[in-house]
């Protein structure tokens, strides 16, 4: 791989993450070799410099305050410096003259150490070795003002080995001795060389280098602008020389949530802020920003990485959840969930029903199969008393989780899953960001601390089961607070739509959900039985009568190293269905490592030609598996140009055809290799690549 050395998504970067000050002590650096952020110290701390080692390129044009906040009905800046006249760039000569600004909080001291896990992290049997925390660097600057003594603010960065990341946020300390209202804080401010430099305005703004994401996320099964609650791209007031004519280039990030927090900070306690992950791209490619992005998570969520084979039980009556452990043990299922509808109630308190649900927990456990159910939070209605009071809530009807209920439902599910050992919660209708107006539920005190203090409730909770190694699977993008997979992307009609369809609609769920996702991170379905209407068309019990679609659920989903939601009451009713899951499963367990890989994208299921995906990891002996699919009735060849640059092949590829003999493939001068492949009607065909 000696041609990659400086592709740190091909080989790991040699330079660890540190922090260092100048020779003068007036600066700060903190770097990995792929980013670089460096703060002036004197007179007041503020980031002068943010680099993208990678390219060359400054991302910022100018010195803002390290963040703001609202404390009793009055703003203040934290740290920052005054005196800059031109905002399209920066010179390092400018900073001597500039002054600090006096209303602001100014900076005291720093330290800096390790990494630190941002909470605890119980590994199951099916988890991975990635480190927790993430290796790194850390560091903090603290700030005060003589306005409000006792007060401290703590600015806290990490940035991580190999990967160009920098995390951000806030701690807000009171000593005091009175209590202090937080109404709002803003807890990133950056001056960014904006993407594209427009006369006109524009509602599509091109992307810059810099994506931000953060663990102040709900309601989405993506990330993206669209999704983001919390990083503002605003104009910036001080960029008067900017071309575009009305000044409405976005080119200041403000980072802050929508709404509050509006909290009150009791004396002797401190408050602390969301974070923020801000990752630095070397290219407008989108496979490669995708593939970064993928790294980030792989390396801030890792537990997003664990991807047992799972299966929707749709009874939980003992018989039928015995059945299924049995038979997932069998071929090789690892987690059993007892469906939505299936009778299975996580908020039920009577001790014969927890004794019940322990016994089949322990049962499973002794299989080798984890066993969980199904709980639906928000789109329910509650009470008068308990819903959101919100005149358009996110869905029609949804709970506050500040409510008596909500703090009810809560203390329920922890005395659960302590007093059964349960070992999987499918949490749907995750916490949506609904805002709530009541002033009489003891978890907020009004609208403006709704979001935050539910958003709170929800992420201690995920945090929580984390540290007990319940698995959780949330259909929203709550992975950087402990979730373990989202839903991949798809419609739910679709699986009542007649078999046939339902093929090739699932391959371009895959397709399209693995730009952002690993395959670990998105899950997605099988109706063994019926499934929101279609009849006997659209399922696939009995499955012996239909077991050559059954399979073809089985290749798409686990060729792609994704796991689906198999809903029914059982896997297999016959040897040969039997044989056929066993199949797949082995095939899915013998080349687990990269399958779980890294997708890169060939051609798209369209219905009409061949359709191609290539797993990648340079660090394996199996440095790709391609997987091609033939949708049509008659058997096709053609030939398949698989791209291995990010397989870290150079010169020549080993490759095998469904297990076959290896073939040596010559590699071009931009790494792609070609050879003809035969694809059966209506078939798969595999290749590894060594």
């Amino acid at each position: 791989m000696s041609g990659f050395g400086a592709d740190w998504l091909i080989v790991a970067p040699k330079e660890r993450a540190s922090v260092h000050k100048s020779a003068n002590g007036r600066e700060i650096t903190m770097t990995n070799g792929l980013i670089r952020r460096v703060w002036r110290l004197d007179p007041d701390a503020a980031t002068v410099a943010f680099d993208n080692l990678m390219t060359g390129a400054s991302l910022i044009r100018g010195v803002k305050p390290e963040a703001e906040l609202e404390v009793d009905g009055r703003s203040y800046e934290i740290g920052g410096l005054a005196g800059q006249e031109e905002w399209a760039y920066l010179r390092t000569e400018w900073l001597d003259r500039m002054k600090p600004i006096p209303s602001a909080f100014h900076y005291t001291r720093m330290e800096s150490g390790a990494t630190e896990q941002r909470f605890p992290w119980k590994r199951a049997t099916y988890s991975g070795r990635q480190p927790w925390p993430p290796p790194g660097v850390s560091m903090t600057l603290h700030f005060e003002q003589d306005k409000l003594p006792g007060v401290g603010v703590a600015v806290h960065y990490e940035m991580y080995d190999g990967l160009p990341v920098i995390s951000k946020w806030l701690t807000i300390s009171n000593q005091s001795g009175q209590p202090i209202r937080l109404t709002r804080f803003v807890s990133e401010i950056l001056a960014v060389v904006e993407s594209e430099s427009l006369v006109d305005n524009t509602a599509h703004w091109r992307k810059g280098p810099l994506q931000v994401d953060s663990d102040y996320s709900f309601l989405a099964t993506r990330t993206g602008p669209e999704q983001n609650e919390i990083a503002h791209w605003e104009p910036d007031p001080n960029y008067t020389t900017q071309v575009n004519y009305t000044l409405q280039t976005p080119a200041l990030l403000r980072c802050y949530p929508p709404l509050g927090p509006d909290a009150i900070i009791a004396p002797g306690t401190t408050f602390e802020t969301f974070r923020i992950f801000e990752l630095v791209h070397d290219s407008t490619d989108r496979e490669r920003r995708g593939l970064a992005q993928r790294r980030m998570y792989r390396t801030l969520a890792p537990w997003s990485q664990e991807n047992p084979i799972l299966m929707h039980v749709r009874r939980a009556e003992p018989a039928a959840v015995k059945l299924a452990i049995d038979q997932c043990a069998d071929v090789g299922f690892e987690m059993v969930i007892m469906t939505f509808g299936s009778g299975f109630d996580i908020e039920k308190e009577d001790p014969a029903y927890l004794a019940e649900i322990k016994a089949l927990v322990d049962y499973g456990r002794s299989k080798g199969v984890a066993l969980g159910g199904y709980s639906l939070l928000a789109s329910r209605q509650i009470s008068t008393e308990d819903d959101v009071v919100n005149p358009k809530p996110i869905f029609e009807h949804s709970p506050c989780l500040g409510s008596r209920w909500g703090t009810e439902y809560f203390r329920k599910l922890r005395k659960f899953i302590e007093a059964t050992g349960l070992g999987v919660l499918e949490h749907d209708g995750s916490y949506p960001g609904d805002t709530c107006a009541s002033t009489v539920h003891p978890g907020h005190h009004g609208l403006e601390d709704s979001q935050w203090t539910q958003w709170k409730t929800i992420s201690d909770f995920y945090a929580w089961c984390r540290s007990r190694a319940v698995y959780l699977n949330v259909p929203d993008w709550y992975f950087l607070e402990g979730a373990n997979k989202s839903g991949m992307g798809y419609r739910e009609t679709n699986w009542s739509l007649p078999r046939e369809r339902q093929i090739i609609l699932a391959r371009q769920n895959i397709y399209d959900g693995t730009w952002d996702k690993t395959p670990s991170m998105g899950w997605m379905f099988v109706p063994l039985v019926q499934y929101q209407g279609g009849g006997a068309a659209a399922t696939l019990e009995p499955l012996r009568e239909h077991l050559d679609y059954y399979e073809r659920h089985l290749i798409l989903n686990l060729t792609a190293g994704v796991q689906a939601c198999y809903r029914g009451p059982r896997l297999y009713d016959s040897d040969e269905t039997r044989a056929v899951v066993k199949r797949w499963v082995q095939f899915y367990k013998l080349h687990r490592a990269i399958l779980e890989s890294d997708i890169i994208h060939i051609r798209r299921p369209d219905g009409r030609d061949y359709d191609a995906i290539l797993h990648v990891n340079p660090t394996l002996r199996e440095r790709g598996l391609a997987v091609v699919h033939n949708p049509l009735d008659t058997a096709i060849t053609r030939t398949i140009r698989l791209p291995l640059y990010y397989a870290g092949l150079t010169t020549t590829a080993s490759i095998r055809i469904n297990g076959g003999p290896a073939r040596k493939v010559p590699i071009s001068r931009d790494y792609g290799a070609e050879l003809n492949v035969a694809i059966p009607a209506a078939g798969v065909t595999w290749l590894t690549i060594e």
